[in-house]
């Protein structure tokens, strides 16, 4: 089997549009929530979002390509041209023929669909552009990745709501591990910051009209974000050869299904795999110094989080440093993982542990080290990305120093 490293890195979010910007935002404890500029705000009752400020697409491309592009795509090709410059890979011959994408999304072209819907039902259109439905696929992002690169190679996406990017860095992985795949690029990008995209939401009563305080005891709900982030996953002696600059070392992965519940998430699944990740990485629990949490700021997802991390840790978990970036950034859905796997790099590579911000209130069922409100150094060889998703599917990578 290959051991499989990182040797690219790219991102756009709330937080910064490239990684040098984010990871300073992070280290700084800084918020990228703020009130939301879409249409119709008047007629929502959440406004506020980690959204993408400053974008202009049109720096970044012409309008034939605006036109198949929906705003997820944009970022996501943004996000791969950053990851892509930074490991110096150019895709040619068996290279390219035998490299690809997986990346995770969940809601696809939702600004397409918000537009096109109003077009239709409030302008009273008969009539849609003809390239509506390459725009929104929910596989438009890696097709146009695969294309720009020149990635012959596996290509796909993979949605499994908030899993769905570390779902699609785990298969990236396999296929880079298993020796299928020299080189894959995979990550994950979503941006449902539209109308349509936040009244759906706001149908469930999760989301929080102030603010996230993920483990704070007067946390009031998620907060939702927009964004991307893509990396570049490459076997180490393809790496090594080329005198490629290695980010940290990708060590293991596991899955596992609730089979319980379609929103209420469970101890044991989530338990399941973080100690599947843990034994695919041959790591004992003591090895693991930071995990990146799910940490949504939800009651439920939580307290189940806070107790699966004791149920696998015992009493390492009083030694462990647990965070949760999405309240700086937001919650990403299918794209929120790949984001959040910045926070593992940045710990593992630079000793830098990112904050948990707005924490208000220790609540005794979240009794953990959820590093408040303020960055912290700390050595660190083992990293852990939790994903827990709705209809109880849950994905953890682990990540090592290099």
């Amino acid at each position: 089997m290959k051991r499989v490293v990182i040797t690219g890195a790219g991102t756009i979010n709330a937080l910064g549009q490239n990684v040098p910007d984010t990871l300073a935002a992070m280290r700084e404890g800084r918020c990228g929530i703020g009130p939301l500029e879409i249409a119709d705000l008047d007629r929502l009752a959440i406004r506020i979002g980690g959204q993408v400020r400053d974008f202009d697409p049109m720096t970044f491309f012409n309008r034939q390509q605006l036109s198949l592009y929906d705003r997820f795509t944009q970022f996501t090709l943004v996000a791969a041209r950053e990851a892509l410059a930074q490991s110096g890979l150019v895709f040619t011959d068996e290279l390219a023929a035998r490299s690809g994408v997986i990346l995770g999304n969940s809601g696809g072209g939702m600004n397409t669909l918000d537009e096109n819907y109003r077009s239709v039902y409030e302008e009273g259109k008969n009539r849609v552009h003809p390239f509506v439905v390459p725009k929104l696929m929910n596989n438009a992002a890696a097709s146009h990745v695969s294309m720009e690169f020149n990635l012959q190679g596996p290509s796909f996406t993979v949605s499994t709501a908030c899993a769905s990017s570390n779902h699609a860095m785990s298969q990236a992985f396999q296929m880079v591990h298993g020796g299928m795949s020299p080189a894959m690029i995979t990550g994950g990008s979503e941006s449902m910051l539209c109308f349509g995209g936040v009244k759906a939401w706001e149908g469930l009563r999760v989301m929080s009209k102030d603010a996230c305080r993920p483990f704070s005891a007067n946390r009031n709900g998620m907060v939702q974000g927009e964004g991307a982030a893509v990396f570049v996953f490459e076997e180490l002696e393809h790496a090594r050869k080329r005198g490629a600059e290695i980010l940290a070392e990708v060590v293991g992965f596991a899955m596992s299904s609730d089979a319980s519940d379609i929103v209420m998430p469970s101890k044991s699944g989530a338990a399941r795999a973080i100690r599947g990740a843990l034994v695919d990485a041959k790591l004992n629990t003591t090895d693991v110094g930071y995990i990146n949490a799910h940490g949504t700021g939800t009651a439920a997802n939580d307290k189940t989080e806070s107790a699966a991390v004791a149920d696998v840790f015992g009493a390492h978990a009083d030694r462990l440093m647990i965070s949760s970036t999405k309240s700086m950034h937001g919650h990403l859905i299918g794209g929120t993982g790949a984001v959040e796997l910045l926070a593992c790099i940045m710990a593992v590579r630079d000793g830098v542990i990112a904050p948990t911000i707005g924490y208000e209130e220790p609540d005794p069922e979240c009794a953990l080290d959820v590093v408040p409100n303020e960055a912290r150094e700390a050595h660190v060889e083992v990293a852990l990305s939790n994903a827990f998703a709705f209809g109880g599917l849950n994905a953890v990578l682990a990540l090592r120093r290099f």
